[in-house]
């Protein structure tokens, strides 16, 4: 049996978390489709290859979007953050915090700029590319030849060099 069943202790702590609405499913579906949601990320695989014994796929992945809408998951986290201090578990020297920061383009994170704030920006990261390639050019020693890239290529643009042909 490929399930990851939940213990009776651990679905007693994590059932009343789960809303039940007045046309929701039964009790025991809802065990089974979280188990569904368990089985999905503890696996990592696809929701169409969930086994069958934890309900139909598009319906445990419907009950897993409205659990994440409705807050479900982190509710559950605070709840067993305070379960824990309860019992004096909780060692705050454990916790920390990562100031990593992942830069994407703005229509990858669904912002929406007007069009003269987008241009602006653009101006601001074409002048300081700009400054950058200027300060790249400084440090090349007067006399020299520039250096070239593992290419063998040199930082120049393509076109008018003397051995170009």
């Amino acid at each position: 049996m490929t399930r990851a069943q939940l213990t009776d202790e651990e679905w007693k702590f994590i059932g009343p978390y789960l809303p039940i609405g007045r046309y929701g499913p039964y009790p025991e579906r809802l065990r089974q489709q979280f188990e569904g949601v368990i089985w999905r990320f503890k696996t990592g695989g696809q929701w169409r290859e969930m086994p069958a014994e934890f309900g139909a796929w598009p319906t445990v992945h419907n009950r897993f979007r409205q659990w994440r809408d409705a807050g479900v998951f982190e509710a559950l986290l605070e709840g067993l953050i305070a379960q824990a201090a309860e019992r004096g578990e909780v060692d705050l020297s454990l916790v920390s915090v990562d100031s990593t920061t992942a830069r994407a383009h703005h229509d990858a994170a669904g912002m929406h700029l007007d069009d003269d704030v987008l241009s602006a920006l653009e101006k601001a990261a074409v002048e300081e590319e700009k400054a950058r390639q200027k300060g790249a050019c400084q440090k090349d020693k007067p006399g020299r030849p520039p250096a070239t890239t593992p290419s063998g290529r040199n930082g120049a643009a393509s076109g008018g060099g003397a051995d170009s042909g």
